[in-house]
């Protein structure tokens, strides 16, 4: 990682600090607006933001702000880009890469997270519109069964490879992955997986992914079942 990138990722996680998610696609925020009674719109999703962006004092408390695409593409009322209005205030714009948890072809009731295809391109134009650190979310079903080594492997290799494409565009990576807490497994069970996926995802980050890859982390670990 260059210097740059490490002041980045040391400012993010500046003590006191925090990093505000406003990156809601927009099926999720217009749910929220509709209980509200807010018509989702490009123009309120806009102005809600802008709220966010330009409340009195934020910068004392946020170091870095996740942003939507339809956001970064967007500008404030006075016509300042929103990521701009965001750095000028010396808080860190970010961006959420991922298109999003599909099902897993061949793993019934789990997920893998897309949108590595066409990301090197993105991720310079985001870039170019100023965001400087990126998110990915993998999302980890749980339960007495699930999750399978292939999911594991299969959202971690994701990851590493979002992970290297960010650095080398000069943004640093979050990675997100999210062993959910839904199900009625108890939580000693949570904790399990949640060291076997970590494992996976830090130690070992680029290997290939797939049950034979997950084999060792197993051994050591325990088996998911």
């Amino acid at each position: 990682m260059s210097h740059d990138l490490e002041g980045i990722a040391v400012t993010l996680v500046a003590e006191g600090k925090g990093i505000l998610a406003a990156d809601e696609t927009v099926p999720t925020l217009t749910k929220r607006f509709d209980t509200l009674g807010i018509s989702s719109t490009e123009q309120s999703r806009r102005s809600y933001r802008e709220m966010l962006f330009t409340a009195p004092g934020e910068a004392e408390f946020i170091r870095g702000v996740i942003l939507q695409d339809e956001t970064i593409h967007q500008k404030s009322s006075d016509g300042t880009p929103l990521a701009q209005v965001l750095s000028k205030q010396g808080i860190l714009p970010g961006i959420k890469v991922d298109t999003g948890a599909k099902p897993l072809a061949g793993c019934p009731g789990e997920t893998i997270t897309e949108g590595l295809d066409g990301l090197r391109d993105r991720l310079q134009n985001y870039h170019s519109m100023g965001a400087r650190f990126a998110k990915w979310r993998a999302v980890i079903h749980v339960d007495d069964v699930l999750p399978s080594s292939a999911c594991v492997g299969a959202n971690a290799h994701a990851l590493a490879r979002y992970a290297a494409l960010c650095q080398e565009q000069d943004l640093v990576p979050i990675v997100e992955p999210e062993v959910l807490m839904d199900g009625s497994h108890l939580i000693e069970r949570c904790e399990e997986v949640t060291g076997v996926v970590l494992h996976t995802v830090f130690d070992r980050p680029l290997r290939p992914a797939g049950c034979a890859g997950m084999h060792a982390a197993q051994t050591e670990h325990g088996d998911f079942g």
